[in-house]
Order: C-alpha cells, then sequence, then structure tokens
C-alpha cells in the first residue's frame, strides 16, 4: 500500500503514477502535507499551513 514519504497518508497507486518521480513506489509529498508542498519537480515548505 503505498504512503506519503513526508506524513505517512495512504495514496492511491495513480495518485503515485502521476506524482511521483519514475522509480519510487510512495511520494515525496500528499495534498495532506501541511509543510510541504510540490513546487515543479521539487518539493519545499509551504509558505502558510493549509487546513
Amino acid at each position: 500500500m503505498p504512503t506519503c514519504e513526508n506524513c505517512g497518508s495512504f495514496v492511491t497507486a495513480e495518485y503515485v503514477r502521476v506524482f511521483a518521480p519514475n522509480g519510487m513506489e510512495n511520494p515525496r509529498v500528499c495534498p495532506n502535507c501541511e509543510d510541504k508542498v510540490r513546487d515543479g519537480a521539487d518539493v519545499r515548505e509551504a509558505r502558510a499551513t493549509r487546513h
């Protein structure tokens, strides 16, 4: 079962296929992460928390 490497939340295989780099089984961040965001190919600290 794929999980987010940052927060440990469950993510679907489809989410991994679309948002994780090729060859990775778990994404680096997910929509549940309040402290990180995807910024193109990079992951960065969120400027503001999300709820």
